[in-house]
């Protein structure tokens, strides 16, 4: 995976009864490190906004902007985050707008099946509706009581706590509902299309039928 900004991080000590809480392969890291793919975007709040796509409920594309985007209801998830590289960060506090909303607010067609979250640069992470659907997942706007710093995906990173981190893109721009699966940047690089970590879904040689869309 191309990476770029990567901080040094130590391996922390922490309580036994933590060790269930360790999807297979992880071990626990104090604080998230900067990884991405590509250079950091300028924000830029004039012409920001959030593009919510494809098979809609009335097949129209919708627009949000920053200033209605920040009056959207928010809430707080606390939440692990376990990424492939196989680091675990327990315990973060992430600020922003549920999933949920965006599905109340821009309803998708029934026969939608998956959904294709964009950032910027056409960076894409692919999962099923279900997946983007999840109570604990958001758009974040803020970690552990502070606003996301540009390195960590300012203003807007998707999270979607149940799967490897690389499923929720920093610099979210744009939400694509899908009534068939397609695979995403990294999935289409040989990462797997599921990203359970609990069942270590690492890689697309690992994938069984039905895992998803062929390479």
């Amino acid at each position: 995976m191309a990476q770029s900004g990567r901080s040094q991080e130590r391996d922390v000590a922490f309580p036994a009864e933590a060790a269930d809480r360790l999807p297979p392969g992880q071990r626990v890291q104090q604080q998230l490190p900067v990884l991405h793919y590509g250079p950091v975007p300028k924000f830029r709040p004039q012409t920001w906004d959030l593009r919510v796509f494809g098979a809609t409920k009335t097949g129209e594309e919708f627009a949000i902007n920053w200033a209605d985007f920040q009056r959207l209801p928010r809430v707080t998830v606390r939440a692990d985050f376990h990424c492939v590289t196989k680091f675990s960060v327990l315990d973060n506090e992430w600020h922003g707008i549920p999933t949920s909303v965006i599905l109340r607010e821009v309803p998708p067609a029934p026969n939608v099946t998956h959904v294709m979250v964009w950032a910027e640069y056409g960076y894409s992470a692919n999962m099923r509706l279900a997946d983007f659907a999840s109570p604990n997942s958001l758009l974040a706007t803020h970690h552990n009581g502070e606003q996301l710093t540009p390195e960590h995906g300012f203003p807007v990173r998707l999270i979607v706590p149940h799967l490897y981190a690389w499923k929720g893109p920093k610099w979210v721009r744009g939400i694509e509902y899908l009534t068939e699966d397609r695979r995403g940047f990294w999935e289409e690089r040989g990462y797997h299309n599921l990203a359970d970590p609990w069942k270590e879904q690492r890689y697309s040689y690992q994938e069984e039928p039905g895992d998803g869309p062929e390479l």
